[in-house]
Formats: C-alpha cells, sequence, structure tokens
C-alpha cells in the first residue's frame, strides 16, 4: 500500500477537504446578496436542488490551504489559460445556461485576460458546474468535447456570446455542434464522440463534485488564490482580488 492510499493520509485528506468546504460554505452562508444592475433573481433547477442565477457580494477569508490545493495547474488542461506557474489561479465554476456568467465573460473575462493573464500573472481555471438540468449537463459535455480538440475557449466565447434562454432547446446536441463548427471544431465527428464519451461524463462529474463539496450551489463561483468571490461581481471586485493575491505571494 502507498503512502498516498495509507488510511492515515486518506484521513488527512478528508480533514482538509472538510476544512476548505467549511470556508466557502461560511462565505456564501453569510453573504449578502444583491441584484446587478438589469439582473434578475432567478432560480432554475439544478442536479441537487435549486441554484440561483442572481450574485452575491464578494466576503474576506483567509486563503485556506486546502482551497489553495485545488488548482491544478496542468499546463496540457484545455479548460485553463494562463501559466501553470502564475502567481494567481482563479478557479470559476459556471454553467453554460447561467446569465450571470455570461455576463461574466463578456464583460469581465475579457479585462482579466489583457490585464493579467496576457502578463503572465493569472491563470484562469475553468470548472464545469451544470445546476440547470439537462441541457446544461449536455452544454458542459459539449465544452470538455471541445477542449478535446483545443477550442473549449472559442466554444466558450460563442457559447456566452449572445443570451439564450434557459432549458428551451437552445442547447440540443444539433445546436451545440453548430456552435462547436463557429468555434473552429475541426473534427466535427470526434466531437460528437467526445461529448458522449464516458471520460466526458467523468470529466464533468469531476469538476461538479467538487464544487458541491465546498458548497458551491450558485453559478458563478471563483475562488481567486483560495478567497472566494460570489457571483459576477463587478470588473473592479475580480482586479482588486487578482492584485491583492499577487501582492500577498510577493510578500
Amino acid at each position: 500500500m502507498t503512502a498516498s492510499s495509507s488510511p492515515s493520509a486518506s484521513s488527512s485528506r478528508s480533514r482538509r477537504t472538510y476544512a476548505a468546504g467549511a470556508v466557502l460554505v461560511a462565505a456564501a452562508t453569510t453573504a449578502v446578496l444583491v441584484l446587478l444592475p438589469g439582473g434578475s433573481d432567478s432560480r432554475g433547477g439544478g442536479a441537487r436542488g435549486s441554484a440561483a442565477a442572481g450574485s452575491a457580494s464578494a466576503v474576506p477569508a483567509p486563503a485556506d490551504e486546502g482551497l489553495l490545493a485545488l488548482a491544478r495547474r496542468d499546463a496540457s488542461d484545455a479548460l485553463a489559460v494562463g501559466r501553470a506557474d502564475a502567481p494567481v489561479v482563479m478557479i470559476e465554476y459556471s454553467d453554460f445556461q447561467c446569465p450571470f456568467c455570461g455576463r461574466f465573460a463578456r464583460e469581465t473575462k475579457p479585462e482579466l485576460l489583457r490585464s493579467y493573464v496576457d502578463e503572465g500573472i493569472l491563470r484562469i481555471e475553468w470548472r464545469n458546474f451544470p445546476v440547470f438540468g439537462e441541457e446544461s449537463q449536455r452544454a458542459a459535455l459539449a465544452g470538455w468535447a471541445a477542449g478535446r480538440q483545443d477550442r473549449f475557449w472559442e466554444f466558450h466565447d460563442v457559447v456566452y456570446g449572445e443570451s439564450r434562454e434557459r432549458n428551451s432547446g437552445a442547447f440540443s446536441t444539433d445546436r451545440l455542434v453548430a456552435m462547436a463548427r463557429e468555434a473552429g471544431v475541426a473534427d466535427i465527428d470526434r466531437f460528437r464522440s467526445d461529448m458522449s464519451s464516458e471520460e466526458a461524463r467523468e470529466a464533468v462529474a469531476r469538476d461538479r463534485d467538487e464544487g458541491y463539496g465546498l458548497g458551491v450551489s450558485s453559478t458563478p463561483a471563483f475562488l481567486v488564490n483560495g478567497e472566494p468571490i460570489l457571483g459576477a461581481q463587478p470588473t473592479d471586485a475580480f482586479r482588486s482580488a487578482v492584485e491583492a493575491a499577487a501582492r500577498a505571494v510577493e510578500e
């Protein structure tokens, strides 16, 4: 039996997971829910109950070792952008049907890419967190499949490029294939096969279960070097979080 699989090691990992989850749950529990201008406090059914599409204020909390350890820093990860050794990692739990995730993708992420990712300061790691039902799950599988051909972020931008009514058929298989074509996915037969594969389902489940284990129930939700940010906050909130995390690493 290896050290990593021993009872003591397993117990230690469990304690870290529970501690990390407690930090994020506490942040979510004490957050004051706010409504962004033009938004709506709409809710939709998820795999484990309702998930809010609204936003919540960022809650300062000390970075927890378990939360920091969630950053995968895998250079081959197609669902991540930025240097694997960047000083700051932002983990994003999102649903392709979430309107507030779309707002973040259109209004905030481009600024973060220009100011921090391109400068080698920030790495963004996407986690599929489908909470609005079957179409959310299907879109998550499609995003993973697009990533197999290095087109995840192009697919991401196509999906979020316009508002789509939730659970209306906008994420049928045929429409997702059309989005993949628009995103530049070259081998559509492979895309269809990857999308329906067990590997895709396991990858999406891994992301979703990671989020649920931390107490995430609303999208989008973020960890910036272990610091929770809940909801599609104004761009300045993310700039402040990234810059504070970068300073902390330097110190």
